[in-house]
């Protein structure tokens, strides 16, 4: 005698009713092409995505910058910014440093099951209009989704490709004794901007994190002094006291800060005083260095002014042949004391 057997069967939920993240979306069937149409590429439309390949293809002229970032941020969301901008221009801003106009990015997400689908469409729509105030487009990318409890909602990473400034001709080797040391702003906004977020700390003026696009402005110091610009970067994890560490102990020489010049606003000094940081090693996302001719350090100063965030531009040192391979501050006091570099993550989860 046959005995019958009962088969359930699972069917498949509608694709649009979700309100959050499920482990199906990760599949690559319906509910994977249902979330990447109504979000991804219908926000980030473009004619590379429109092809919906395996890989994007471009044409790349002359010589070209290529970099990657991942971005793992919390909040995901917090003043003057989220996690999807902040991944943009991150990227964007590794390139301008590096002498390149920032052209084109690739974008992944890793999900974890149960991420609101509202947070995710707003971090969707951060990273648009940051592509478009910097003028790239998102070609290629991956979604992939985890369980829940092994990740931390979402985390992006991003890839950058751009044509380097034919003028540009930064390097370590270029640096030599007397070049001024410029910052084109004032520190630690976004490290401050974050731990005040997590710590519920209010003050009298609202702060926001600095994330933003650095490349026109770079281009521009380049296009106008070529090669006199002798290197530039953006002080990210570990602040500017650990990116001049990073500049000394490569070229060996030694670069002497000017404690009184120090730009940090009034709100993020109280800030870093009340969590016990220096603003020397807080992270920063829409502010670059640059190691430039003495020459034609007042004339940067100048332009980088006039840029709608460098008001607060200043020369904060310079690069001597004393205590080679040392950052030294000369403080307001009389005082030196040496800035070592940082060992460990001071402010976790920043970027």
């Amino acid at each position: 005698m046959n005995k019958s057997v009962k088969v359930e069967l699972n069917c498949p939920a509608p694709v649009n009713e979700f309100d959050s993240i499920t482990i199906g979306h990760g599949g690559g069937g319906k509910l994977t092409q249902n979330l990447l149409k109504s979000g991804v590429f219908s926000l980030l439309d473009n004619e590379w995505l429109r092809e919906q390949g395996d890989a994007a293809t471009i044409q790349l002229n002359g010589k070209t910058a290529f970099s990657t970032d991942t971005f793992v941020v919390s909040p995901l969301i917090f003043p003057g910014g989220t996690i999807g901008d902040l991944a943009v221009n991150g990227t964007v801003n590794d390139l301008a440093v590096s002498g390149a106009k920032p052209q084109y990015l690739s974008l992944s997400f890793i999900l974890e099951e149960g991420l609101e689908m509202k947070l995710f469409q707003q971090i969707l729509h951060s990273i648009r209009d940051a592509c478009e105030e910097a003028d790239v487009k998102i070609i290629t990318g991956d979604t992939k989704v985890v369980e829940k409890g092994k990740g931390d909602q979402i985390f992006i990473n991003t890839t950058g490709i751009g044509e380097m400034h034919s003028k540009s001709k930064m390097g370590m080797s270029r640096i030599k004794k007397g070049d001024a040391v410029l910052l084109s702003g004032s520190m630690a906004r976004h490290g401050i901007t974050i731990m005040s977020k997590r710590n519920g700390l209010e003050f009298e003026t609202k702060l926001n994190s600095d994330t933003r696009p650095l490349h026109r402005i770079c281009l521009e110091l380049i296009d106008t002094f070529g090669s006199q610009i002798h290197l530039m970067r953006d002080p990210t994890r570990g602040g500017v006291a650990n990116v001049l560490n990073e500049i000394a102990e490569q070229t060996g020489k030694g670069i002497q800060l000017n404690e009184k010049v120090l730009p940090v606003e009034d709100e993020v000094a109280g800030a870093c005083e009340m969590l016990g940081l220096d603003p020397l090693y807080v992270a920063n996302e829409g502010l670059f260095v640059a190691i430039v001719d003495a020459e034609i350090a007042e004339e940067c100063i100048e332009l980088i002014r006039k840029w709608e965030y460098g008001s607060s531009a200043v020369a904060i040192g310079k690069v001597t042949e004393d205590h080679p391979g040392k950052v030294v501050l000369h403080s307001a006091i009389g005082g030196r004391r040496v800035l070592a570099q940082a060992t460990g993550e001071l402010l976790p989860r920043i970027c």
